[in-house]
């Protein structure tokens, strides 16, 4: 299992997702699953991938692969030549639906479930920033202002934090914040997920990273999170009213 998180705001984007992946409790490993994709001041594509492993790293490297060919032939359509960031989703899709096409009845053999899911976002020069959620099938939404983020893997547990604080007029380092908080409450009930964290934050017409950092277990302002925000829910629970009633 995996946590990865982006966010949509007015002032820019916010990536996150943990590098944890795992087959059984003693088979633990690290791998990163965010991709950047960026020509600065024309274009940053971020993608962040959770599920199984095989597939998506599969899907990444067809999407190098398109890459390289773009550099000898401009008429092949890759990241870092298409329009759009609705091409560039559409793209990943087509990606991820070949490699499930190849696969798809070797795991079924196997008993294995090669799906996946991905995050893609950021902002190519002449559009405004978007971002997308594309499901297992390949098939894909945008978000708006209804709906600032996308989580994919183990989303549960960091969902009711984002939707109580992040706004659309949230400031991305407050979005930060709470992005951290989102992903501390998702590792303190599920050991699956864990540090090191990949962030990278996007600032609007940028095109470019404006900050890439990964947080490791042992980060003192990750910590410092961790403890402060722990405390405050305590403290708040002892806060709250007794109960009104009486055992018999």
């Amino acid at each position: 299992m995996t946590y990865c998180l982006g966010i949509s705001l007015d002032a820019g984007q916010i990536f996150m997702s943990d590098t944890r992946t795992n087959a059984g409790i003693d088979h633990v490993s690290t791998f990163s699953k965010m991709r950047i994709f960026e020509k600065p001041g024309e274009r940053i594509i971020v993608l962040l991938s959770t599920g199984n492993l095989a597939t998506t790293q599969a899907t990444v490297t067809l999407l190098e692969e398109q890459i390289q060919l773009s550099v000898e032939d401009q008429k092949t359509p890759s990241l870092m030549t298409v329009s759009s960031l609705f091409r560039a989703a559409r793209l990943v899709s087509e990606a991820q639906r070949s490699v499930y096409r190849i696969d798809a009845a070797a795991l079924k053999d196997a008993g294995i479930d090669g799906n996946a899911t991905f995050i893609i976002g950021g902002q190519i020069a002449g559009e405004r920033p978007r971002l997308f959620l594309i499901y297992a099938a390949g098939n894909f939404i945008e978000s708006g202002e209804d709906t600032l983020f996308f989580q994919a893997g183990e989303l549960k547990y960091g969902k009711p934090v984002l939707d109580r604080v992040v706004a659309s007029s949230t400031d991305l380092l407050e979005a930060t914040k709470c992005a951290l908080v989102s992903f501390d409450s998702t590792m303190k009930s599920n050991v699956s997920v864990a540090p090191p964290i990949d962030l990278v934050i996007i600032k609007r017409d940028t095109c470019r990273i404006s900050l890439r950092h990964r947080i490791l277990e042992t980060d003192p302002y990750f910590l410092e999170v961790r403890k402060r925000w722990g405390d405050g829910l305590r403290a708040a629970f002892a806060s709250l009213p007794a109960a009104p009633w009486r055992l018999g």
